[in-house]
């Protein structure tokens, strides 16, 4: 079972897997992910940053921030830096992962989840869809790239 912690940015465990999945970025697209990122914005109650771990070990990670791009709605939250570890794929972790961050979203007030990603990752484009995103405008630092591609799920209010 995945243990979903909320660690800081600079975590140790969040640095790792964030490095980890530039080198995917790279792997995939040959180059790194240059959207802007700056560690407030995943400070709560401004944002989140998940670490799983399986066993002690950071296998998976997480974030979601509030954008603030003109070209969004008010009440949209963003996702950021989804990755599973290629030694923990294909357990349901990434799934598990994103509920989590939809839910802690709804919490904090957020409406929709926004997302980009690219063509060169179906794995992820197949898990957001079967999760219920759709297609949206492009957004964001990669709004002119024709491998972007972005998606969004309005959130449930949350209950109880």
């Amino acid at each position: 079972m995945l243990d979903i912690r909320v660690v800081p940015f600079d975590d140790p465990d969040a640095v790792k897997l964030r490095d980890e999945v530039q080198q995917e970025y790279v792997v995939r697209y040959g180059e790194p992910d240059e959207t802007p990122l700056h560690p407030g914005e995943f400070d709560p109650p401004h944002g989140l940053f998940l670490v799983g771990y399986l066993d002690g070990d950071p296998v998976a990670t997480g974030a979601w921030r509030r954008p603030g791009l003109a070209e969004l709605r008010p009440g949209d939250i963003e996702l950021k830096r989804m990755y599973v570890a290629e030694r923990a794929r294909g357990r349901r972790f990434a799934r598990a992962l994103l509920a989590e961050l939809e839910r802690t979203a709804a919490l904090a007030g957020g409406r929709r989840v926004v997302l980009e990603s690219g063509v060169e990752q179906p794995e992820a484009l197949g898990l957001y869809r079967s999760c219920g995103y759709t297609g949206i405008p492009n957004y964001g630092h990669y709004r002119e790239d024709p491998r972007s591609v972005c998606l969004a799920k309005e959130l449930a209010p949350p209950t109880g």
